[in-house]
């Protein structure tokens, strides 16, 4: 039986949002969460970009048992690994047994800010790979040196750092990016109920590892009103194939989406409140063979979503049936929203 987690949208919602939701989804019964890192939101209509690292220290201090990732950091381009390995061991050292490293090869739109050039997929896996074998050099503690074909490290020591290092989760879509992560992650994350690389991460390393799929739902008590929240806040669930990563921005992005209509969103995303329709897509993640399914709810109302998982869906995962309260210290801990 797959666990459900919660999906934190950096791209939707405010810094101390984020770290609300995260409270209210402890508890609920959500027993982890993957946070979104990105520079840009898809579309201007989501309106945010808070600094994940930032936020994760919120989350940090206002949990107490949601185990936490990134779902994903992009440690090529935009952020040198070694910060990421600093950032990652710190977040660690904050959530004890509570947090892990998801990492990808990244989108246009977030690593293009910097100048640098925006490379083909086979560098970019090429780069993750000697990116997660330079944070895990450092995470070992001690005085490290790297000299790679992509990266340099010079005299780092990393002196705040769990025992035993970081998780890390690689995010991968297609078959060379499967089989990488089979090769280095410590999990598998994707955002499709697709059987094939799940298969290819297993024969490549992953048999027995965590598989981290994402589900979007756009809940509301009327389908027609989540569909038009879906497509307004969510067009980009609609874009085909390779646009995600190759668009360089917002307006980009923003013309393509004129493209998407209603009937194709709800095709994508969830819309509405019949339990079955949400079912039917966690059943397909969980027939692909994965072990734990995140779910992003598109839009504002990210209590009501969660009263309704807790009430209509956790129940069918093995969780309780008890309304979310809202958490006593939600205010004093995340400050005004």
């Amino acid at each position: 039986m797959v666990e459900l987690g919660y999906a934190l949208s950096s791209e939707e919602h405010a810094p101390n949002t984020l770290v609300r939701n995260a409270q209210y989804a402890e508890e609920a019964g959500f027993g982890y969460a993957l946070i979104s890192d990105h520079f840009h939101p898809w579309v201007s209509k989501q309106g945010e970009n808070p600094f994940v690292w930032s936020v994760i220290g919120g989350i940090a201090g206002a949990t107490r048992t949601l185990r936490l990732g990134t779902g994903v950091t992009c440690p090529t381009i935009r952020t040198h690994p070694a910060i990421i390995a600093q950032a990652a061991a710190t977040s660690a050292m904050m959530m004890p047994g509570r947090f892990f490293l998801g990492v990808g090869t990244g989108e246009a739109l977030n690593e293009h800010v910097t100048g640098a050039r925006w490379p083909e997929t086979e560098v970019r896996l090429e780069m993750l790979e000697e990116a997660v074998a330079v944070m895990r050099l450092l995470w070992q503690g001690g005085n490290q040196s790297w000299r790679g074909k992509h990266y340099t490290v010079e005299n780092a020591q990393l002196f705040t750092v769990p025992k035993n290092g970081v998780e890390v989760m690689v995010a991968a879509a297609g078959k060379k990016a499967a089989t990488l992560a089979g090769r280095i992650g410590d999990g598998f994350i994707n955002t499709a109920p697709d059987p094939e690389p799940i298969q290819v991460f297993d024969t490549n390393g992953g048999s027995g590892k965590p598989k981290y799929g994402q589900v979007t739902v756009c809940w509301a008590p009327d389908e027609a009103k989540a569909r038009q929240t879906a497509l307004e806040t969510w067009p980009n669930g609609g874009l085909p194939g390779e646009l995600g990563q190759e668009l360089p921005t917002v307006a980009h992005f923003e013309q393509a989406a004129q493209l998407v209509t209603e009937d194709k969103i709800a095709e994508e995303i969830v819309c509405g409140p019949d339990p079955e329709k949400h079912l039917a897509k966690l059943r397909a993640y969980e027939q692909a063979g994965y072990s734990h399914v995140y779910v992003h709810q598109v839009g504002s109302d990210q209590e009501g979503f969660m009263r309704f998982y807790k009430e209509e869906i956790m129940p069918h995962f093995g969780g309780s049936t008890e309304a979310p309260p809202v958490p006593a210290q939600a205010g004093a801990a995340t400050g005004a929203v």
